[in-house]
């Protein structure tokens, strides 16, 4: 005979037996899972998911001519695509020129889908970089900064950006080649560029190029028509040097700090200060040539654009605290930030024409001679030089710089101080008429942008 309570029991433990091996199968499989998981979890992934935040989608229409190139009296209407990295959390984002030039409504997506608008903030044509600012109800992730200073040819690299549309693309390759001068047309000539084979669409300028782990290294910026596999970006550094101009509190706010801070031992060297302008904020709180900032405000200080992104937004008279190293001493100082009138409001010695000038176009502007164009083949008569550009002026956002001849203005060439006179004496209509059209020389090459005129009745008003 059998005992059934035998069997129960019997039974009973062939269950148990059962769920444990299916328990211990789940866990395998769960193991197993998160093992291929953690395998796939590579530098290319970790570095596109780190740095995806802060890449920014850039759409806008624009009129452009016959020629394809951006005209507000344009005869067509262009759709036009970018990218762009955002640089300070209050909405600064690094783009290209080309991609936002002549475009009335940016419109930037972030990579959760918010879109906003955005404003032009300033640029610089030669370089084709340009800043926008979109305004966010929360602080932006800011794209991870890396060096151009050490790269090597062959090393892996991702792209991401907007190609043809499509968000948040990602492309890998390899450094090509380094030290590239590229020529993409009359007007635009790149130097000094990063040769990849990631591929590099339209809609990608703007865009990061990226090293391995996941830091910024380049700007993408162009693609040789009709190869494959030849891209091109702007190193970092560089890119990173005319930021600083372009995010600069003169430019902006019109205020100064008078110090030049520099990395004098390649991109991981402290931020020293290289010098200090007489009288100026920077030498009256104590600050000296050879101090390494460490913190402006509450910003810490890894790279020149630190110190113009600390100051940018603040009043004049604002006090700023200021960490510096000196030898073996860390040193706590007070900036008080100034407004830039309260330096000369022009040079020493300038004519009245030139005052004019300087108030309602910005510039100071002296004749500059024949032999100026005689060694090249532009198509120009003659010009007038800048020999100075008011800080925060209109002039200043689009770029001019000291040195370069200005010659059109509007309908008018501007060969002499007469024509400057004729100019001058239309001020008042041109600053009604919303921004004039100018043409400059610098080397060989001609730029233009748009300029807003101030009126001189206003001036003299203020």
């Amino acid at each position: 005979m059998h005992d059934p309570r035998s069997r129960d029991a019997s039974s009973r433990s062939q269950t148990a037996h059962r769920w444990l091996l299916a328990v211990l199968w789940l866990a395998a499989a769960s193991l197993g899972s998160t093992a291929s998981a953690e395998g796939r979890l590579t530098p290319i992934v970790r570095a596109v998911r780190d740095v995806s935040p802060a890449v920014v989608n850039i759409q806008g229409q624009k009129s452009v001519d016959e020629a394809g190139e951006a005209s507000p009296g344009g005869s067509r209407q262009v759709n036009g695509m970018g990218t762009g990295v955002v640089i300070d959390p209050r909405g600064y984002i690094l783009t290209n020129h080309h991609v936002v030039d002549g475009v009335r409504q940016i419109k930037v997506t972030l990579s959760g889908g918010q879109t906003y608008l955005a404003q032009l903030v300033a640029h610089d044509q030669e370089t084709d970089l340009a800043v926008i600012r979109i305004r966010t109800p929360r602080s932006l992730r800011l794209i991870r900064l890396g060096t151009s200073d050490d790269l090597m040819c062959g090393e892996p690299v991702i792209a991401m950006g907007n190609a043809f549309g499509y968000e948040h693309t990602v492309t890998k390759g390899i450094i090509s080649a380094l030290h590239r001068n590229v020529q993409v047309n009359e007007t635009q000539r790149y130097l000094d560029l990063i040769q990849t084979d990631a591929s590099i669409n339209p809609g990608n300028s703007g865009g990061p190029l990226l090293n391995i782990d996941g830091e910024m290294i380049g700007v993408n910026v162009a693609v040789r028509a009709g190869a494959q596999g030849i891209g091109f970006a702007i190193p970092i550094d560089k890119a990173l040097e005319i930021a600083t101009e372009l995010l600069s509190i003169e430019a902006l706010d019109n205020h100064w700090h008078g110090m030049s801070p520099m990395l004098l031992d390649g991109s991981k060297g402290p931020v020293t200060i290289a010098r200090v302008a007489r009288n100026s904020p920077a030498q009256l709180c104590g600050l000296e040539r050879g101090d390494q900032l460490e913190r402006v405000g509450t910003l810490s200080i890894s790279r020149p654009i630190d110190v113009e992104r600390a100051l940018l937004g603040r009043r004049a008279g604002d006090n700023v605290p200021v960490m510096v190293r000196r030898g073996e001493e860390t040193l706590e100082l007070e900036l008080a930030v100034a407004s830039c009138s309260s330096r000369a409001t022009f040079p020493d010695g300038s004519s009245p024409l030139q005052q004019a000038t300087w108030e309602s176009l910005g510039l100071i502007l002296k004749k500059a001679s024949r032999e100026s164009f005689s060694s090249s083949d532009l198509p120009y008569q003659g010009g007038m030089r800048v020999v100075a550009v008011r800080p925060g002026s209109s002039a200043a956002k689009q770029g001019v710089r000291k040195e370069d001849i200005l010659v059109r203005m509007h309908r008018w060439t501007t060969v002499s101080d007469q024509d400057l006179r004729l100019i001058v004496g239309r001020v008042d209509s041109l600053a009604r008429a919303g921004t004039v059209k100018f043409y400059i020389v610098r080397g060989e090459d001609t730029f233009f942008g748009h300029l807003t005129v101030a009126s001189l009745s206003k001036t003299a008003r203020r």
